[in-house]
């Protein structure tokens, strides 16, 4: 069976633009339901897939975050090549670290960053997930149990150094909080079972913003922008946009 997995989008909309930046093991499904959202409210939003994502799990064994930060730059580069000059960026999960990154890293008029871990702990449930994925997608492909257990057995044994890398990650942005100024929406699952909830004050006590606010979905779990409360979230993200100093209508 051939997999079509989900492809970046972009939804050309008003002069406002936001970078939608999905998780780890993710794609750009993560965050479409919401670019549809902000495109019906007069929002432009671009959402690019990371270097490994979207493909046979054996590719993401070869990538890391170094490739896939790369892949935010360019997705932050493609809506200025558009000419899109006022750019807010919102990410899930590893996507809301690198919202956080790009905060400091590039000029921005908000920040969104969904579920993102800044502590360690998540490591082993990373693992976990990713072994998730690589099952799943074996098992998307239609291929026999047998099959999938062996090729499950070769990928447990291959060495697995991004998982590291993504830790250096979240390290590295979290020293760097206290250099992000634009307004700042944390947005947190309470029911999160993939990474250490305090993540989100971690991020809201540290960020330097003036502006900045947190808010906790008491019936979401980690993929919140995928949950029983994601109408919500839209709705409270759209009214966080509005209030940035555009220059643009």
């Amino acid at each position: 069976m051939k997999i079509v997995p989900p492809k970046p989008f972009t939804f050309e909309a008003g002069k406002r633009a936001v970078l939608l930046l999905h998780g780890f093991t993710g794609n750009s499904a993560d965050v479409r339901m919401l670019g549809r959202f902000l495109e019906n409210k007069g929002y432009t939003s671009h959402a690019p897939h990371y270097k490994g994502h979207g493909v046979p799990p054996e590719e993401l064994l070869h990538t890391g975050p170094k490739d896939w930060w790369q892949d935010v730059l360019n997705g932050y580069q493609h809506l200025k090549d558009l000419g899109y000059e006022e750019i807010a960026v919102c990410g899930l999960s590893l996507g809301g670290v690198f919202s956080l990154k790009v905060g400091y890293t590039l000029p921005v008029k908000g920040i969104i960053p969904m579920c993102a871990p800044m502590t360690n702990k998540t490591e082993e449930n990373i693992y976990r997930g990713v072994l998730d994925y690589a099952r799943e997608w074996k098992q998307l492909e239609g291929k026999p149990k047998e099959q999938i257990e062996e090729e499950m057995k070769a990928f447990i044994d291959a060495p697995m150094d991004t998982l590291s890398e993504v830790n250096d990650l979240f390290k590295e942005v979290r020293e760097h909080l206290d250099m992000i100024y634009a307004p700042t929406f944390v947005v947190q699952a309470r029911h999160d079972e993939m990474i250490d909830v305090n993540s989100a004050n971690i991020i809201y006590e540290n960020v330097s913003s003036i502006i900045k606010q947190i808010k906790w979905y008491e019936h979401s779990k980690h993929v919140i922008t995928l949950g029983d409360e994601k109408e919500q979230l839209h709705q409270d993200i759209y009214e966080f946009l509005e209030k940035l100093d555009w220059s643009v209508s």
